[in-house]
């Protein structure tokens, strides 16, 4: 009985440290993004109070979009390829701070503060984390995602058929009710994101992570400042 305590005890101490060392302070490796895009427009929302929380976010304490020096020059790609098009690049995220992450599951599991529901007008709190919306630990820490939509070169608003965040099937790329032009506008953002080097995912259209990311399983902590 007590070689099997010890073996637990010692397994325990081993995933500890194993998930611990999943966590970097280091952002060597990690570049502003308007040192490559010169003329992106930024609405870093977890910045300010305009998010599903209602409130700052825990980490960010400037309104800086910062990604790996892998993910900033392939977005730089992307970019240009969509400048050729008549379009910029409006960032509302990319490097996200694990403690950021960390405060959105502590609101989650807050009952006493409902944030902005406009975010999440057909679903209760709870079900954010139970439906995965949040995750408690999420690509953006890792340094090679982007959340972005386009704006005309003008810095007009381009119709994608929903907004940043909004938790709902509206959000998905494929969302069948969306009328042609939103649908032809969502084309183009993927369309150039995938010939960069990015993949997509099911529930967000606004949301990108560079295929051959450099830290597949490091989360970074640094604050965005």
């Amino acid at each position: 009985m007590k070689k099997l305590f010890l073996i637990a005890i010692l397994l325990f101490s081993f995933i500890q440290t194993a998930d611990a060392s999943q966590i970097s302070y280091d952002k060597s490796n990690f570049v502003p993004v308007y040192t490559v895009i010169d003329d992106a427009v930024y609405d870093i929302r977890y910045y300010s109070s305009y998010n599903f929380t209602g409130n700052r976010i825990n980490g960010y304490k400037a309104p800086v979009a910062y990604m790996t020096k892998e993910g900033a020059s392939a977005l730089a790609k992307a970019a240009n390829d969509l400048r050729k098009q008549g379009y910029r690049l409006l960032i509302w995220d990319t490097y996200r701070p694990q403690k950021a992450v960390d405060n959105f599951v502590e609101w989650i599991n807050n009952p006493n503060d409902e944030g902005d529901k406009t975010f999440y007008p057909e679903l209760k709190k709870s079900d954010l984390l139970e439906g995965q919306y949040i995750m408690a630990k999420s690509g953006h820490s890792r340094g090679s995602t982007v959340d972005l939509t386009l704006i005309k070169k003008d810095g007009s608003f381009v119709d994608m058929g929903g907004t940043f965040d909004l938790f709902s099937e509206i959000s998905h790329p494929d969302y069948k009710k969306l009328t042609k032009a939103q649908k032809k506008n969502r084309k183009i953002l993927h369309d150039a994101m995938i010939k960069a080097g990015f993949k997509g995912i099911d529930s967000e259209w606004w949301h990108f992570t560079l295929e051959n990311e450099p830290y597949t399983d490091t989360y970074f902590d640094f604050d965005v400042k």
